[in-house]
């Protein structure tokens, strides 16, 4: 570029331009600026020459354009500006530019603006370079400022203008200026333009008006990979994972190699619909591209494999970055919570907020999911403590997990603390109340509930009428649910295979077995398992042998391989007292390699929970356990209590069959919380598998005799014993 015209005016050399006790500029900056000797020597020379010809002659927008591209910090930039001024030439728009383009890069924004606001007429490319600036660090609103701005001053955009105003609009968003924009574009006559129709298409993905990203993609002449790109994220986006996994497959196809930003929304896509498979052959393709410490590839990453259960493989990922972003954390939390790794979900979450890394909804609800599957109600109150005193204590999503979780560590009315400090109540939040008290039998309590519900104006979905189905199931309450789940059509609601077990479960427990059968003959869908297990269970609590044979045969044919069935069957034979059927089962469940669950039960002592199965003898504290064990046995029998011996361990004898009876997971853990708490505290107690009838008949009047309310969590629900009484009413 030519020289400034102010330029053409200085016919002297530097000194002669400088105060008295001004230092030259170049003495002054060659300490400060590490910028190439050679262009110092080149100014020290010209200022010691005596014509002024080789002075006059000397360009002075390139040596300071050199000065400014080898600027390593703001300071670098003022001291040139300053020289600008200095030497009169600060309306230089070229100098000007680069000055502004430069503090845009340092992330000196607002320095950027200030210099902006002193040009008096900038052109497009200053123009460019301050909206370039907002649009950068997603000041969004500030860059659509400046182009209104612009419009208003008759400076016409150029290409480069036009896609980082798209980008603004679609942050923001703002649909309507973008369609202005856009049609701006058409009569600027950009519409081949191949670098701004790329930014239309983003524009509109983001949006969420993919249809429209479409229309203009395919009037592309031309498609780069960032064409290709903006799709392929516009639809994984906009959850469409399945068609952005087809763009990028027509992409590979027209031989358009990806970037690195392509492959980032392809993982995502990959990892919306959990095809792990496909995902690793993209992970392969970042390591033959050697993109695996691409910091948002490695997000998708851990995300992925994190949400598909590879979570050892995602913690190696979240390991390699230095510095994790929220996004990473939240992938990292969610994907252990997701996948039965509670315990490490709650320890990362902890570390965390230890490290002073701000939070938000997602993290706060991946922690509670993680407290709920834990099942502590100390750390259950540690995480309420920390919601509220956060900025999440208002957050809907957040008090829904909350009620959630409470109602899964066992006090569901902390549950109800919750719901009722929940200013704005949403569908989720009542139905996450009414879920509570369908899990702890309290059927009255959920329909009072359904019934305000309804009086404040917010209808039931689905969850709810399942969590109301629950509750009735749980309380042996017909009728009622019955009438709610004919009720739901009235909501336009479609039951679902839950809602259906539901009432086959309600009908059958309650004796109803004809009705039961009657009931699934007629449904409008295929039974499934859920179905067809309800009613083999109602059978089992009935004795009911000949219609539990067909629904385990039903239950067989869908599902070959579950161990649970066979038990299931098993223990139907054993209540009939049919042993041979029983040896039978056994014989099949071992010609097929099933073998039935291990049953264990956890106890919460001072927030730690502690591990015992069935005549466990590994704990430090055992001889102190089944010498308490051995106490409440007497003490079971002088009061009277005889043990139901209708099982499948007629092989035993009755000496055998009562040791091993009493020494059930859940009597253990008792034992354990007896001598471990102070007198009155209450015992909480998570089972892996329904509760059999002795420990339930044991446990209730357990509680009387030492006067302690006891909390057990089945497979099923909970069952809250005190005063020798269960709240489900033994009906479970």
């Amino acid at each position: 570029m030519a020289s400034s015209p102010l330029l053409t005016k200085i016919s002297h050399p530097f000194s002669s331009i400088y105060p008295t006790k001004f230092t030259p500029f170049y003495l002054a900056t060659e300490q400060s600026f590490k910028f190439p000797s050679t262009l110092f020597n080149f100014v020290k020379h010209l200022s010691s020459n005596d014509n002024p010809t080789i002075f006059h002659n000397f360009n002075f927008d390139s040596f300071y354009a050199n000065l400014i591209d080898n600027s390593s910090h703001k300071i670098n930039l003022t001291q040139v500006h300053a020289k600008l001024l200095l030497l009169g030439i600060q309306q230089n728009g070229f100098l000007v530019s680069k000055l502004v383009n430069a503090a845009v890069n340092f992330g000196e924004i607002s320095y950027a603006r200030k210099v902006f606001d002193k040009f008096p007429d900038p052109d497009v490319f200053l123009w460019n370079a301050i909206i370039r600036g907002y649009s950068k660090y997603n000041l969004f609103a500030s860059a659509v400022e400046m182009y209104s701005r612009m419009q208003v001053l008759w400076v016409s955009p150029d290409g480069y203008t036009l896609p980082h105003v798209l980008k603004a609009c679609g942050g923001i968003p703002s649909f309507r200026m973008g369609q202005q924009v856009h049609g701006q574009i058409f009569r600027l006559g950009f519409e081949k333009d191949v670098f701004v129709q790329n930014g239309v298409v983003a524009f509109y993905a983001k949006c969420g008006k993919i249809a429209s990203a479409k229309v203009v993609f395919d009037r592309l002449e031309i498609r780069n990979v960032v064409s290709w790109t903006s799709m392929i994220s516009g639809y994984a986006q906009n959850g469409q994972p399945i068609e952005a996994l087809r763009v990028f497959d027509e992409m590979r196809s027209t031989g358009v190699m990806p970037d690195w930003i392509a492959l980032v929304s392809v993982i995502r896509a990959h990892t919306d619909v959990e095809d792990l498979e496909h995902g690793k052959s993209i992970h392969s393709c970042v390591i033959k591209m050697g993109l695996e410490l691409e910091p948002d590839l490695l997000i998708a990453l851990t995300a992925m494999y994190a949400k598909c259960g590879q979570v050892m493989v995602a913690r190696s990922f979240f390991n390699l970055v230095k510095v994790p972003n929220l996004i990473l954390w939240n992938a990292m939390i969610s994907g252990y919570a997701k996948n039965g790794y509670a315990e490490e979900a709650v320890k990362l979450f902890r570390d965390m907020i230890s490290h002073n890394i701000k939070t938000d909804s997602i993290t706060a609800r991946s922690a509670v999911l993680a407290c709920a599957q834990v099942g502590s109600f100390d750390l259950a109150r540690w995480m309420d403590n920390y919601i509220s005193k956060s900025e999440h204590k208002d957050d809907v999503f957040v008090n829904s997990a909350l009620i959630d979780m409470f109602a899964k560590c066992g006090n569901v009315d902390m549950a109800r603390m919750v719901f009722n400090r929940t200013l704005d109540k949403d569908v989720v939040v009542w139905s996450s109340m009414i879920v509570g008290y369908g899990l702890h039998g309290r059927g009255r309590e959920a329909l009072d509930l359904y019934h305000l519900m309804k009086q404040s104006g917010v209808s039931p979905n689905a969850v709810t009428f399942l969590g109301l189905l629950t509750a009735c199931n749980h309380s042996g309450l017909v009728e009622d649910g019955w009438q709610l789940f004919h009720c739901m059509k009235d909501y336009g609601i479609e039951p679902r295979h839950q809602h259906y077990a539901c009432l086959v479960d309600l009908l059958g427990r309650s004796g109803y077995l004809d009705q039961a059968y009657d009931f699934i003959m007629n449904m409008p869908i295929e039974p499934g398992v859920s179905v067809w297990g309800a009613l083999l269970s109602a059978c089992k609590i009935h004795r009911h042998v000949t219609l539990g044979e067909y629904a385990a045969e039903r239950l067989f044919s869908l599902e070959s391989y579950n161990t649970g069935h066979y038990v299931q069957l098993s223990n139907l034979y054993a209540s009939a007292r049919m042993w041979d059927r029983v040896a039978k089962i056994r014989v099949l469940m071992r010609d097929k390699g099933l073998s039935k669950d291990l049953g264990y039960s956890l106890i919460e002592i001072n927030g730690k929970l502690e591990a015992f199965r069935v005549g466990d003898k590994s704990h430090p504290r055992s001889k102190e356990i089944f010498e308490e064990l051995e106490s409440l046995e007497k003490r079971l029998k002088q009061a009277g209590f005889v043990p139901d011996r209708n099982s499948s361990l007629h092989d035993l004898n009755e000496e055998e069959m009562e040791e091993t009876l009493c020494n059930h997971s859940e009597r253990l853990a008792i034992a354990f919380g007896l001598i471990s708490t102070a007198q009155g505290t209450t015992l909480r107690i998570t089972k892996n598998l329904r509760a059999c009838i002795n420990c339930h008949s044991a446990t209730k009047l357990i509680s009387k005799l030492v006067n302690r309310e006891i909390i057990v969590r089945d497979a099923n629900r909970f069952h809250h014993f005190k005063d020798g009484v269960c709240s489900c009413g033994d009906y479970w």
